[in-house]
């Protein structure tokens, strides 16, 4: 049940970032045709919501359909796809700097020419596209209770307002090619590109932010480490747990565990590998947050005085001082 639940919701998550590429496509397609270098600017934004949360599937995907000896090997492969991570929000801030920069230029040409009242239609449109899936993806997240209903709401609430800044500047824009003789107001639908364009910068600085920390500060305690610990150690064959690393990332915020538990030393190493894949079967259907999980057995050394008779026999050295 819990696994479908999870699929389920991977489908939500993958509706939201297809529909954001499609309407930055139909977005770009009727700025650049209407003369609207606003909603070129929302269409990017749109592109940015996007792949900021294609970057943080990257792990999902690269670790779904593996058998459990190959996650294991998986570390350089995490720092690969923070390096990704850093490398499309890159390119989404150079995107943002471009709209800028071209709506900076439209300041010094002289009268720009207003853009087609179609643009404003094209907006609307859009924006109703977005606000229905949105709606889905929410009521979904909230019936289950979803960790990442949060990021989906800011990500939302800034998408709107770029949507209403679009809208504006395009309407004042319109209405100033129409009525005002192209003054003044004719100079709206590259302010609010200039403005657009500094939110897709920060996205792009906020996607970096979450790349780096969620690689780098993978040590502090996490908010679920009790839950996780008490789960651990309901497995039967654990004796203790002697470290658990929990890795943040991304801005939907899933985790990676790296878990590492001691075991009967007269355990197989066929029954080491069963105990790490119950471990790690439990922690992912258990908590959606949970992309993966790394898992080490080693054998449990209680120390003396806590040897076993058998280890004391097979010692040659005095168990009392001389």
């Amino acid at each position: 049940m819990r696994n479908g639940r999870s699929n389920q919701t991977e489908a939500v998550l993958w509706t939201g970032i297809v529909t954001d590429f499609a309407l930055a496509v139909f977005k770009g397609i009727a700025g650049y045709l209407l003369n609207s270098k606003a909603l070129m600017a929302d269409a990017m934004y749109s592109s940015a919501s996007a792949a900021s949360l294609l970057a943080d599937r990257l792990p999902h995907l690269r670790v779904f359909g593996r058998s459990s000896a190959e996650r294991n090997k998986q570390g350089p492969s995490m720092q690969s796809e923070s390096v990704i991570s850093i490398l499309i929000a890159v390119l989404i801030m150079m995107g943002g700097l471009q709209i800028g920069v071209s709506a900076i230029q439209t300041f010094a040409s002289g009268v720009p020419e207003a853009p087609d009242k179609t643009a404003l239609l094209a907006v609307l449109i859009s924006l109703a596209i977005n606000e229905a899936v949105f709606q889905y993806q929410y009521h979904h997240m909230k019936k289950n209770r979803d960790h990442r209903l949060q990021s989906i709401l800011e990500n939302h609430r800034f998408a709107l307002y770029c949507s209403i800044t679009v809208i504006i500047g395009v309407f004042l824009s319109f209405i100033s090619g129409v009525y005002f003789d192209g003054y003044g107001l004719i100079y709206m639908d590259s302010v609010a590109a200039l403005i657009v364009a500094c939110l897709v910068i920060r996205k792009g600085y906020i996607s970096i932010i979450h790349s780096v920390y969620g690689t780098l500060t993978e040590e502090k305690r996490h908010e679920f480490e009790p839950e996780f610990m008490d789960t651990i150690q309901r497995v039967h064959g654990v004796i203790t747990v002697e470290k658990l690393k929990v890795q943040e990332y991304g801005q939907v915020r899933q985790v990676n565990l790296e878990v590492m538990v001691s075991v009967n030393p007269r355990t197989s190493v066929l029954e080491a590998q069963e105990i790490a894949e119950r471990i790690r079967k439990l922690l992912t259907h258990r908590f959606m947050l949970v992309s993966d999980v790394k898992v080490s057995v080693v054998p449990y050394d209680p120390g003396y005085p806590y040897k076993s008779n058998f280890d004391l026999l097979d010692n040659d050295s005095p168990t009392l001082p001389q």
